[in-house]
Order: C-alpha cells, then sequence, then structure tokens
C-alpha cells in the first residue's frame, strides 16, 4: 500500500489576510548571522504561519502566540545592529512573513528610511510568487520593499539539503526588482546550481 503524503495548505487567493491572523509576535531575533542569505545579515523571524508543511523546521513559529511582542525597542536593536558597516542586510523569516505584515511592513520602512538601499532586504515565504500577484495589498507592498524572495512552501518529497538557501528543489530565489521590472520571475543572478 501506498503511503500518501501529507501536503502543505494551499490558500485561495486572498484567504489569509495578515490583519485576521496575525498577533505581530516574534519568534526570534538573529543578529549577525551567515546562514539566512548572503553575507552578514539580521534576520527576524516573526511567529505564525498557516502552510503548516510536512518537515517544517521551525514548527514552534508556526504559532501566531508563540515568542513575544514586536516591539519599538526591538525594532531599534535591529536598526542599530544593522549600522554596522559589515552587516549586508535584513532577513525575514518565520512563520510566515506574508502573514505578519504589520510587524514586517513597519521594519522594512525603517530599513529603507535609515539605509535607503544600502542594505538588502531578504524574506523567505510559503506564498509563491505567482500567488502572491494575486494578493492584498499589504502583501504586495511588503513584496514592492524587499530585494530577494525565496519563494514556495517546502516540500517534504523534494528536499534537498544541497541547495543554495533553499530546503527543496521547487523553492526559487527571486530578484524581486527586476521580477517586478519585467513583469515577470527573474532567478538571482548569483544562484549556484
Amino acid at each position: 500500500m501506498k503511503r500518501r503524503i501529507r501536503k502543505p495548505n494551499n490558500p485561495a487567493p486572498k484567504e489569509w489576510q495578515a490583519k485576521d491572523v496575525s498577533q505581530q509576535y516574534v519568534a526570534d531575533y538573529k543578529p549577525f548571522n551567515f546562514v539566512d542569505g548572503e553575507g552578514i545579515r539580521c534576520s527576524l523571524y516573526v511567529s505564525g504561519c498557516l502552510f503548516n508543511c510536512p518537515g517544517c523546521y521551525n514548527v514552534a513559529a508556526q504559532n501566531f502566540h508563540y515568542g513575544q511582542p514586536y516591539t519599538k525597542g526591538l525594532e531599534d536593536q535591529i536598526i542599530d545592529d544593522m549600522s554596522k558597516s559589515y552587516v549586508q542586510g535584513l532577513t525575514l523569516l518565520g512563520g510566515e512573513p506574508f502573514l505578519n505584515t504589520q510587524v514586517c511592513l513597519k521594519i522594512c520602512e525603517r530599513v529603507r528610511k535609515e539605509f535607503g538601499h544600502k542594505k538588502d532586504i531578504w524574506s523567505w515565504s510559503g506564498y509563491t510568487w505567482e500567488e502572491l500577484m494575486n494578493e492584498s495589498y499589504d502583501k504586495l507592498k511588503l513584496l514592492s520593499m524587499l530585494d530577494i524572495l525565496i519563494d514556495g512552501r517546502f516540500l517534504e518529497d523534494k528536499k534537498d539539503l544541497t541547495l543554495q538557501f533553499r530546503g527543496s528543489s521547487n523553492q526559487r530565489i527571486i530578484d524581486v526588482p527586476q521580477s517586478l521590472q519585467q513583469n515577470k520571475v527573474v532567478i538571482w543572478d548569483k544562484l549556484v546550481h
């Protein structure tokens, strides 16, 4: 008998709204790390995700009440840490950043105000680029503030730990400004195959 592989949840367009689910909690903040994107990064892990991907590496952060509320103090700390010359940028992870747009837009707007585009912003999301194109205004606004999006749900049957910055082969590393400008997915030009 063949074992049925459980798949992640698949929302309809605009089915899941940050305003309805986010508690504006943060699961973790990790300054000065080397694993969540290119260069030295400050990584903000937001709390809450509805995709429920089997094999998720951060199951605790699926809970919207996990961790601590996002605060101005934490935001100030992130900006202070990012002001170091050796920090390349901010990374948003989770949980699901696009279901926590209240938090993610606040920090992204502050990063752009303080550093312009001298620091980059990366985000992981269970949403695909194509899904985000049919999503709510807050999700599209957050997307427009990113430099790099790693998109798509983690799929256990496509798991590949040799991939750069991804857990499964369906996920893509997308150059957001180029993709928005060309109105099509443009893969990051530093992708290692």
